[in-house]
Order: structure tokens, then sequence, then C-alpha cells
């Protein structure tokens, strides 16, 4: 675990005014912020790498104790557990995460329209269409993760099922170093293991998200950090500076790609192919259509066998969180 300690209180914020909270009576001084720790979970410690890049972790009015976790699956077992406040993934295994009987809600939502997931096969490789994929082994990373869900809507849309393939579940490392050896024929990826494959291994990209995947990445925070009007402040502001960090990215490339290069360890060509995935981010209202989205994924995992029962995603959304 990684802690980082942000005392540095501008006491200029005081004209932050008083942060009102629709859902009760509370409300928080900017200057309580002073005493509040904002656990957050990262995954691949990239967005504390790109906020620290964009100089949006400077003079932060509360304290951000940074856990790194290698993949959705990891940060949202942390997240059921308390171990941490607040942490980002794809709809996918949030969805997996809240039926698993996680406490937790979605507070933002980011999204790029379903780039950012890749299946790729080996460089070399005989299979050259996704019918090609009949018979053999995919790995989908984690079960319920953005990869798995990928996967399910590329076998799909090439007519064929799970059963006409070897869904190998693997972790991030387990499935690259299985991938490198040609233990498994394809596999689905996202973020720093897409870009690492196909600027060290030259893997190829047989088909990405776009038309499968939403391209939502929700962040998702306990109910308990929920309960305390302080953790929800600081929650907003964190929020808005993932937002900046966003920003930052679109109006500021060469920079971003410089970041991306040294923090992926890949070239920029690399790195650039993947620019686009994150440009696209931009952040969402909370509302219904968030909703019926959410639900449509559980759906599409009750249809695949993954999930069962029944689950009411309205449930899980939480609509007030303040905004800038």
């Amino acid at each position: 675990m990684i802690r980082t300690s942000r005392r540095l209180f501008n006491l200029a914020l005081g004209s932050f005014a008083i942060l009102t909270f629709a859902g009760g009576s509370a409300s928080v001084a900017a200057e309580d912020l002073s005493k509040v720790v904002l656990r957050v979970g990262d995954q691949t410690g990239a967005t504390r790498a790109k906020l620290e890049a964009a100089g949006l972790l400077k003079e932060v009015p509360y304290q951000i104790e940074w856990s790194v976790y290698p993949a959705a699956v990891n940060l949202h077992e942390a997240l059921k557990a308390d171990a941490v406040d607040i942490g980002s993934a794809a709809d996918s295994p949030t969805v997996s995460a809240i039926a698993g009987g996680s406490r937790i809600k979605v507070v933002a939502s980011f999204s790029n329209g379903g780039l950012g997931s890749s299946l790729i096969i080996p460089a070399g490789s005989p299979i050259k269409t996704i019918q090609d994929l009949k018979g053999k082994t995919i790995s989908p990373t984690t079960r319920g993760s953005v990869a798995h869900f990928l996967t399910l809507g590329v076998l799909k849309k090439a007519g064929l099922t799970a059963k006409d393939v070897k869904l190998a579940f693997l972790t991030p490392a387990d499935a690259s170093a299985a991938f490198q050896s040609g233990g498994i024929d394809a596999w689905g990826t996202w973020g720093v293991y897409l870009a690492r494959s196909i600027g060290t291994l030259k893997a190829t990209v047989l088909i990405d998200g776009v038309g499968i995947n939403t391209g939502k990445g929700v962040y998702s925070a306990t109910d308990h950090a929920l309960a305390d009007p302080g953790k929800v402040a600081a929650i907003a502001d964190f929020i808005a500076r993932v937002d900046r960090g966003y920003t930052w990215s679109r109006e500021n490339k060469e920079a971003f790609l410089d970041f991306y290069a040294g923090f992926t360890k890949q070239d920029r060509a690399t790195v650039e192919y993947l620019y686009q995935s994150e440009a696209g981010y931009k952040r969402e209202p909370i509302d219904d259509a968030l909703t019926a989205s959410l639900q449509n994924v559980f759906e599409t995992w009750k249809e695949a066998g993954v999930l069962s029962g029944d689950l009411n995603l309205a449930d899980y959304v939480y609509r007030t969180l303040p905004t800038d």
C-alpha cells in the first residue's frame, strides 16, 4: 500500500464555502477536508501517475491513501472488504461485484465509446477473423472483467458461444505469460497490458470493444464512505480532478504521450496508437440512461450464464454527488 499525506490546505479555499448534500442535513466546510483521509484504489497505479504528471495532485485539501491493484477484480475485492473508499473499473466488473454482494454505489461515469479493451492475437497467428476463434483457447483475463464481457460479445458477433472455444481465466500477469509462450491463442485485455503486448510482443488487435463494450469506466464508492459527509466532499473533489485529467490528456497530447510512454515503458508509436482511447473519455451524467446501461450489462451477464437472479441497478447509483 502506498500512502500519500496531503496536508497543504490553502486557506483561500475557504471561499469554497459549504457543501450541502441532498441526501441529508449534513454539511461540510472546506476547512474540514484537512482531516479527511480518502482511500483510493488504483488499477496499475495509472490514475495517480497521470494526475501527478498533469499537476493535479498539488494542494489537495485532504489526504489521499493510494492502494494499487492489478485488475478490476482485485480492486472490487478491496471495495467489498472496505479496504478502500473509492475506485474505478469498467461497468461490467462493477455490475459483477454488485451482484456478488458488494455494498457500493456508482458515483461517476466516464465513457470513450468502447475503446481501450481489445481481443489480441500473437504476431504471426493463423487467426485472421473472429470466426477463426472456434476451437481456440482464449483468455478473457479474469472472470467478470471487461475483457470477459468483450470476449462473449465477440463470440456472439461471430455466431459462436463460449462452448465453441476454451476460456482460460487468468490474472493479467499469468495471461501475459501464457500469451507470450503460446499457451493461449487470443487474449482479451486492456490498458497498460494492451500497450505492452502491442509494443513488446508485437501483438495484433483482432477486434476492439467498439460496438460491443460500452466504454464506460465508473467510479464506485462504498456505502460506508458515502455515509461520511467529509468523504463525500473529498470524493466530489477527486472525481473533478480525474475529469480535469482527461481534459489535460486531450489538450496536451504530446505531454500525455511522454508520460504514458514512460509509465508503460513503451515507445511513442505504440502509445500513440492507444491515445484515442484515453482522449475519448468524457464524464457522463448520473441519470436514467446510465442506470439503464448498467441494467443492460447485468442482463447480458445473465444471458451468458455468468450471473443469475434479479438486480435493480437503480439502487446502486448515487445521484447526488456535488459537481463543479
